[in-house]
């Protein structure tokens, strides 16, 4: 018979890699962390009870960015971390998405600040050690794959949508 008491089981977490444009800047969200471990990251968090892993994402992503989402492939995660010392707290299973944000920009919840990255920018910060968690690892398989993905994106699309729905096609490759 299951008890939970009698397992000591990691905690799961979704992290997202949202792109996301202001009209003035396109690239990727990262936040800084207002609770402890510090540093920048992408959103994300704890899994919830009764919640989907694809809407526990969604979910995170409005508490911290109050971003809307469109996960590009939300059946299959971009990738999956599960190293037991990947988080100073406890061991966690990171569950990383890619998606599509829109509406305007805001920090909130564990978000101290949100802000748009650049692909370059982010580039520049990897190796600093100014990136909590594993993220970097995330980011990095992101930038390898978006340069994939780039190699072969067409020229223009007709609308947001129409991107959007080339992207989520590729991302599910």
């Amino acid at each position: 018979v299951y008890s939970r008491e009698e397992y000591v089981n990691p905690i799961p977490t979704t992290d997202l890699i949202i792109e996301y444009s202001d009209g003035k800047k396109e690239g990727i969200i990262l936040i800084t962390r207002k609770n402890y471990p510090y540093g920048i990251a992408i959103p994300g968090g704890f899994a919830e009870h009764g919640l989907s892993l694809e809407d526990n994402a969604r979910k995170e992503a409005k508490e911290e960015t109050n971003l809307d989402i469109v996960l590009y492939y939300p059946e299959r995660p971009f990738c999956v971390h599960s190293n037991p010392n990947r988080d100073p707290r406890d061991h966690m299973i990171g569950i990383v998405f890619v998606a599509r944000g829109y509406g305007k920009l805001q920090a909130g919840d564990d978000a101290a600040g949100a802000s748009v990255y650049t692909r370059e920018e982010i580039r520049n910060l990897l190796g600093k050690n100014k990136i909590a968690f594993d993220h970097e690892r995330a980011l990095e398989k992101y930038l390898e794959k978006y340069d994939r993905i780039l190699a072969s994106f067409p020229r223009s699309f007709k609308n947001e949508s129409e991107k959007v729905e080339y992207l989520k096609k590729r991302w599910s490759e």
